[in-house]
């Protein structure tokens, strides 16, 4: 999606990032896991088919993905941003009919940062972003019936259960965004910094 192209989110444990193509031989790698790709539903794919998916999910208008980076690593300006890399997380416009409907998917392909808090952290910074910036209204999270940490996960930031589909062996959650929601985002999210990516980068490299 191109508003979020050269936006970063900083948190206080994660930095988001727009994904990019130097970001996409790390991607690659955790993809070849069966374990993310059970998680995450995903066919392995090659390389070449990887950049692929970088430029559509840069470019596509229904699609608003970020690399999550640790923030401890990546604020020591001499470890490379790939090497700071935990994750991803994805709003997708699922129905062109309502765009105010979006699916949200999260991912923390590191095991050695699983359990942290990363993941709530996250959410709720792209939740925000999503209401704030995009005008979701309604969240929904499709998750493996056996992925029942994000199930937990989703259902404390009070996210309800829509539907099973026994065929896929997923859960949806869904929430929608009334005012209380609104409040209890920006809430969660009032130390969050929005910042140029691109000047971020270059002021981070001028420090090393």
């Amino acid at each position: 999606m191109k508003i979020n192209e050269n936006t970063l989110l900083e948190g206080n444990n994660v930095v988001l990032v727009p994904y990019d193509a130097k970001h996409v031989p790390r991607y690659h790698e955790w993809m070849k896991s069966p374990e993310l790709q059970q998680l995450t539903a995903s066919e392995p794919l090659t390389l070449e088919q990887e950049y692929d998916m970088q430029r559509s999910w840069r470019e596509d208008d229904d699609k608003c993905t970020f690399i999550i980076l640790a923030k401890q690593q990546w604020a020591d300006g001499s470890v490379e941003e790939e090497q700071c890399m935990v994750g991803d997380v994805n709003i997708f416009l699922t129905d062109p009919t309502d765009p105010t409907l979006a699916e949200l998917e999260i991912m923390i392909a590191e095991p050695g940062h699983r359990g942290k808090g990363i993941g709530r952290e996250v959410t709720h910074m792209m939740m925000s972003y999503g209401v704030t910036k995009l005008g979701v209204q309604k969240f929904e999270a499709k998750i493996g019936l056996n992925n029942e940490v994000s199930v937990a996960m989703f259902k404390k930031l009070h996210f309800q259960e829509a539907s099973v589909c026994e065929v896929f062996k997923e859960v949806t959650l869904a929430m929608t965004v009334d005012e209380s929601v609104r409040t209890r985002l920006l809430e969660a999210t009032a130390d969050m910094k929005e910042r140029d990516y691109r000047r971020t980068c270059s002021d981070r490299r001028e420090h090393v």
